[in-house]
């Protein structure tokens, strides 16, 4: 019986071997392009399907990659002008009778060695089964095979990253949202650690059920929402003048300048409050202390915008400094703790008048800057990074919670996926914040990794929504240089990164090239799809051919958290549990009164519809309406 079934896998011979690439000719027998194996029916010669060359005591396994006159050898094309009989063959890996697989090949087939095609049960023996190994999961099924489980590694999937690439509507979202699920299973992995950069808040409703979800505007109604803090002292200082000064003279001095007064109040608090590990000796303008910007920014605007009393004294004496009054006769020295900036009389330098009133020598001309930063110390859509709530300073450098209670609410809380909704960020510091995060996260983890805390006991995957914006050669921000470092040496501490994106051809070459796993889904363009085939270290051209016609939610897996690349459905998640990002209905495919669809061109309008609600989520810049506003309706 074994010999028959041996016999009946026959497609072909070996007849031209080149490197990684083999040419077989099919077996005159192969008329219909259809065989049966155990009552079986196979199709011989599929794109994209796997065969294998028995070669002592292994098989070698590769891919269809061409079918029919294009696969004739070039040598051979001239005899052979209508030779459709053929097929190429691209060699990806070999595996043991015992059952191991492995990437790679050790020897090459020879000259009329058989080729036979590869049976349902020679694909679960490689692809494994649920539950047999325990470092396995399973993220769908093998198209075509619902029997066969599509099984991907864990470890290899975190540690060696991962990219889900696919064109708008090829099912992305929803793909990474069952990933998510697999891997925040809390009867499989109680301790996974997964953080997720969310740019348009699409996975608050797939993903809330076991996520804390922190945003610049939370639902109080959600027991699960947070708001989003990113303290500004825990940035280095180029991120932190990046994000609050914004451009500064090219001599320096101002600079140097702001970096000595950061140190000088840095170290002041340090007096106040002690930071186990920072003293005067090692502590710098980068070191994660807090101090009051505020403070910082009052003094400068004094000296940049300040006038004084020349004849009473000193100008560095502020008692010379010569404030408006108001109506009350009082100086109006401003309030740094709220942002509101003093009041100075205009230069007065009459002959005739005895007042003189200069301004405050030895400024730096950074005035644009110190306005800069004063408005967004005063508008509430910086309040997220500039007044972090417990997280702010108030003017001696005093914070109701430090670091360690943030890092525990993103890294060890009791839920397994943390998201960082940052739809509510400005888009002029969007790529800045995000590179602040995953800097804080990286650190963090980079200087406990030798902790139960740290990454190598319990390794972060994070994942990055919509990369393309952020890790894009044309922008100078501070995302793609982070990324980079965790791509390239995260691994050894146990950060791990999917990069989720629909332009992959955007994105920095670099960090591409070091995702060990990819999930290819539906790609039309096919800038897009070279520059994904450009990356996999397999000779796959022949596979990722395919990309274009793949159906919503397939996906072909490939590298090293799978044995064999495999074209598989990805199991999604309940539709009420899915990404926020499904195609508006515009008709709906049923008549309106058996509709489940919120709307669409189809549905009446009601009458007297108001936009009231409608503006309000304009101005406050949040579409969650309040419920105060709903009941006064």
């Amino acid at each position: 019986m074994s010999k028959s079934i041996h016999t009946a896998t026959i497609i072909g011979t070996v007849q031209d071997v080149s490197g990684t690439s083999v040419s077989v000719t099919l077996n005159a027998d192969q008329f219909s392009g259809l065989t049966f194996v155990s009552g079986q029916g196979y199709r011989i010669g599929q794109i994209g399907s796997f065969v294998k060359i028995p070669v002592g005591y292994l098989d070698l396994y590769g891919i269809v990659s061409q079918v029919g006159a294009s696969a004739v050898p070039e040598a051979l094309s001239a005899t052979m002008p209508t030779g459709y009989k053929w097929i190429t063959v691209q060699l990806i890996g070999e595996g043991y009778r015992t059952g191991k697989f492995q990437r790679g090949i050790s020897q090459y087939p020879t000259i009329e060695d058989e080729v036979h095609l590869v049976s349902e049960d020679d694909l679960a023996a490689i692809y494994g089964k649920a539950g047999k190994q325990n470092h396995f999961v399973r993220i769908g099924h093998i198209a075509g095979s619902e029997s066969i489980d599509a099984l991907v590694d864990i470890n290899k999937l975190v540690t060696r990253h991962s990219a889900v690439v696919g064109t708008t509507g090829s099912g992305k979202s929803t793909t990474v949202a069952g990933l998510l699920n697999v891997l925040s299973d809390s009867t499989r992995f109680p301790s996974a650690r997964i953080v997720v950069l969310d740019l348009h808040g699409e996975y608050s409703r797939a993903l809330g059920d076991r996520a804390n979800i922190f945003k610049i505007n939370p639902d109080s109604r959600n027991a699960n929402e947070h708001p989003l803090h990113i303290p500004f002292w825990a940035m280095s200082f180029d991120e932190l003048i990046k994000v609050t000064f914004g451009t500064l003279p090219a001599d320096g001095k101002a600079r140097n300048m702001i970096l000595e007064r950061v140190i000088e109040l840095k170290a002041e608090t340090l007096k106040t409050y002690q930071r186990p590990g920072v003293t005067d000796d090692n502590i710098s303008a980068d070191s994660p202390i807090p101090f009051s910007l505020n403070k910082l920014w009052h003094s400068l605007y004094c000296t940049e915008f300040g006038t004084y009393y020349s004849a009473q004294g000193n100008a560095s004496d502020p008692k010379t400094w010569a404030y408006e009054l108001d109506p009350a006769k009082k100086p109006m020295m401003g309030d740094a703790q709220i942002g509101r900036p003093p009041r100075f009389k205009k230069v007065k330098n009459i002959k005739s008048d005895d007042e003189k009133i200069n301004y405050i020598p030895d400024g730096y001309n950074i005035r644009g800057a110190v306005e800069n930063l004063g408005s967004k110390i005063r508008v509430s859509r910086f309040d997220f990074l500039l007044n972090a709530g417990d997280w702010h300073p108030d003017l001696d450098g005093k914070v109701e919670k430090d670091l360690p209670d943030l890092m525990k609410l993103w890294l060890g809380s009791d839920k397994p996926i943390t998201i960082l909704d940052l739809s509510g960020v400005p888009a002029s510091m969007m790529n800045d914040i995000i590179g602040i995060v995953l800097r804080v996260l990286y650190d963090a983890l980079f200087w406990a990794r030798n902790l139960s805390e740290g990454g190598r006991e319990r390794p972060l995957l994070i994942v990055m929504e919509e990369a393309h914006t952020y890790l894009n050669d044309n922008f100078d921000g501070a995302a793609s240089s982070v990324v980079q470092r965790i791509v390239k040496e995260g691994r050894k501490y146990g950060i791990g990164a999917m990069i989720v994106s629909q332009r992959p051809s955007e994105i920095n070459s670099t960090i591409l090239s070091q995702c060990g796993t990819f999930f290819a889904l539906r790609l039309s363009n096919g800038t897009d799809r070279s520059h994904v085939t450009g990356t996999l270290s397999d000779n796959l051209e022949g596979l990722t051919n395919m990309l274009p016609i793949l159906r919503t939610g397939e996906a072909i897996v490939l590298g090293e958290a799978v044995g064999l690349p495999m074209r598989t459905m990805i199991q999604a998640p309940p539709k009420d549990r899915r990404p926020d990002s499904q195609d508006p209905i515009v008709c709906d495919d049923v008549l309106p009164e058996d509709s489940m669809a919120p709307g669409g061109w189809n549905i009446p309008l009601p009458k007297d519809i108001k936009y009231d609600e409608f503006v309000l989520a304009w101005r406050q810049q949040s579409p969650v309406i309040p419920k105060a506003s709903k009941e006064n309706e």
